[in-house]
């Protein structure tokens, strides 16, 4: 495939022949060296061996088909804004409720896999849980493996929050044959202009060309500013880090509050005392963490190591918390 009069574009960006021949042969004059590696490995990156040939790939088709898998809090709104961004969507849910849901919102929604149309890309929103206290990855395993089963797409996208070494798991699944990324959502329900579908994201490939492809899908057709990471298990404790982290600020405040009371002094006011240092950020205590992913995902990085002993504090504390709410809702 030759460059045409009117330029090439590479993923949504349009390049003239006159200045792909002067980055290629005069990058001294024209751009900085770093620069003109980024340009050839663009280049380099856009060709894929087919039959023993080369095929520019396209990056820009909003004739792609996109299967968001999960209809729920987070997979609703994930494929609501992606069929705003032009492309054809389906969805996918084992809850009849959910999949009445998504229709009523315009999205074309099945509870059958099977009758739902092959798709190019599928973003992985299924709810993950606990069972018997330990992390349930089976809920992202069965709809691969029902996926796996239809074909092998383009793109596997992972939003659902999962233990490290699961993405693996997926990618052996498809037989080590798609190109697999790690997209974690930051969805929050009570904010969705602020901190909807479209904010910072982190992401981890699989491989380099999972990587390439992941970044052109969110960032060059779906606007998602994203921050990469080196390896796909880096993205994944990513997610479970963070919200353990908002769990032990959270029981830090509740236990705060509890030796404040104990102590028969003003827990709102020495709050906001030590606030007014530049680097102290007590949070409210209010009615216990509660919820469904603060608590699971706090259990999840404590099932990782046992290099846990903040964490299960945490968890104690918080228990200790609401039951001394309770006990005060009972004894008024």
């Amino acid at each position: 495939m030759g460059f045409s009069d009117s330029g090439i574009n590479f993923c949504n960006r349009s390049i003239s022949d006159d200045v792909w021949v002067r980055y290629l042969f005069f990058p001294g004059k024209n751009i900085m060296k770093n620069n003109f590696n980024k340009i050839c490995n663009l280049f380099y990156n856009q060709f894929i061996a087919i039959n023993g040939g080369l095929k520019l790939k396209m990056c820009s088709n909003r004739q792609l088909k996109v299967c968001v898998a999960g209809l729920g809090e987070v997979g609703l709104p994930t494929a609501l804004y992606i069929k705003r961004k032009g492309f054809e969507v389906w969805g996918y849910d084992i809850s009849n409720i959910a999949v009445q849901r998504a229709k009523k919102n315009g999205i074309k929604a099945r509870n059958n896999l099977c009758e739902v149309p092959f798709a190019d890309i599928y973003i992985i929103c299924v709810s993950t849980g606990l069972k018997n206290k330990k992390p349930d990855m089976s809920p992202i395993y069965d709809v691969c493996n029902k996926i796996a089963e239809i074909g092998k797409p383009k793109l596997i996208s992972i939003e659902s929050t999962v233990v490290p070494g699961t993405c693996k798991k997926v990618y052996e699944i498809f037989e080590e044959k798609v190109h697999l990324v790690h997209v974690p959502h930051r969805y929050w329900s009570r904010d969705p202009i602020h901190y909807g579908v479209r904010q910072m994201r982190i992401i981890g490939g699989i491989n380099n060309e999972s990587l390439e492809m992941g970044l052109q899908f969110y960032e060059d057709e779906l606007e998602i500013p994203l921050h990469v990471v080196s390896s796909i298990e880096i993205a994944e404790l990513c997610k479970i880090a963070e919200n353990a982290y908002r769990y032990v600020q959270i029981a830090f405040a509740e236990e705060l509050k509890m030796i404040c009371d104990e102590l028969k002094l003003d827990f709102n006011e020495v709050r906001k005392a030590c606030n007014t240092k530049w680097n102290i950020e007590i949070l409210e205590a209010r009615d216990g963490i509660k919820g469904h992913c603060l608590p699971k995902d706090i259990r999840y990085l404590v099932s990782l190591t046992n290099f846990n002993n903040l964490l299960r504090g945490a968890i104690i504390a918080d228990q200790i918390f609401q039951e001394q709410l309770r006990k005060k809702k009972s004894n008024p």
